[in-house]
């Protein structure tokens, strides 16, 4: 086990490192980042902190001593496994694909359409996109996530992607004719859900309303339900931007809104974020600032951000 306390600070033992690789005071304080003054005071700190001397003059230039030598050479051994250590992990770190989770929904509609942009500007990071409703902890089971809500969640930092409400839809052709689109209007009509959300039963509940028991609910993958609510299958709840296009075609009709949560969120956890990461949040903030969904559906924004601490949810 290392005696920390009989070591001396990080700081001396670099500097005595760079004076003993370099010809000369100045060369060393360059090679570190620091005057040629500050490379003699660690230098001086160091043989007083050892009671040992370390360097010695040899006409005009320092260089070290038999003990010194000694020192140095132990030191080059010790900062080169380190560096080597360093790197092996950063290798390690860069070849493995960067884990981004977001819902089914947003990775049909709008993530994947745009991957290859991405791939273009940084072939050398593999992506690995885990399409599910199911939350994950970050960074254990994702690097990034995409989800929907209002932004607020504790231990991760988020910035809004895409500001646009909850809607309940359905085709013009399953809807009773004789009465006004309303969500009441739906109770006796067939549902779809996106697995693994319970959507659908809290807007009941919410609403007051009753789902009659020849209403079925099925569930599947959420960028199935949407081709499904075009297709004339069941009423759906979804994000109204990517629906939007159907909707001012006529093709499905706005049964009810909800604007109480802001729209989709770029999620990664707090502190320092590896290189891949960096480079996909910039990427996917520029394609989200790119874009203007129109009025109703919202503005992609990429300036929005917020911070908070507690539980790193997706």
């Amino acid at each position: 086990m290392t005696n920390w306390r009989s070591l001396p600070s990080l700081s001396a033992l670099r500097a005595f490192t760079a004076f003993a690789e370099q010809p000369t005071l100045e060369r060393a304080g360059a090679a570190i980042g620091v005057t040629h003054a500050a490379i003699s005071q660690q230098i001086r700190g160091l043989e007083r902190e050892l009671g040992l001397r370390l360097a010695e003059r040899a006409g005009r230039s320092l260089v070290p001593t038999a003990e010194g030598r000694l020192l140095a050479q132990a030191l080059a051994e010790g900062f080169g496994r380190i560096e080597a250590a360093i790197a092996t992990l950063k290798e390690a770190d860069g070849s493995r694909p960067l884990r981004v989770s977001t819902t089914p929904t947003f990775a049909g509609s709008w993530l994947v359409p745009r991957l290859p942009d991405f791939n273009a500007s940084h072939p050398g990071i593999a992506l690995a996109i885990d399409a599910t409703p199911d939350l994950r902890r970050l960074p254990e089971d994702a690097d990034v996530a995409v989800r929907y809500g209002h932004g607020a969640w504790h231990g991760v930092e988020s910035r809004c992607l895409l500001q646009t409400p909850i809607v309940v839809v359905a085709a013009p052709s399953i809807l009773p004719p004789d009465r006004a689109p309303a969500l009441e209007a739906a109770e006796g009509l067939p549902w779809l859900q996106e697995i693994g959300t319970n959507e659908t039963s809290a807007l009941f509940a919410s609403r007051g309303l009753m789902r009659q028991k020849s209403a079925g609910i099925t569930s599947m993958p959420g960028n199935l339900v949407l081709d499904a609510a075009r297709n004339g299958q069941g009423v759906a709840v979804v994000t109204r931007a990517f629906v939007e296009a159907d909707i001012d075609a006529g093709r499905l009709v706005v049964l009810h809104e909800n604007r109480e949560r802001e729209g989709y969120f770029l999620v990664v956890p707090t502190g320092p974020q590896r290189e891949s990461v960096r480079f996909f949040c910039d990427w996917v903030l520029r394609q989200a600032a790119a874009i203007d969904l129109g009025q109703g559906a919202g503005r992609a924004v990429a300036r929005q951000s917020a911070r908070h601490r507690v539980h790193p949810g997706g």
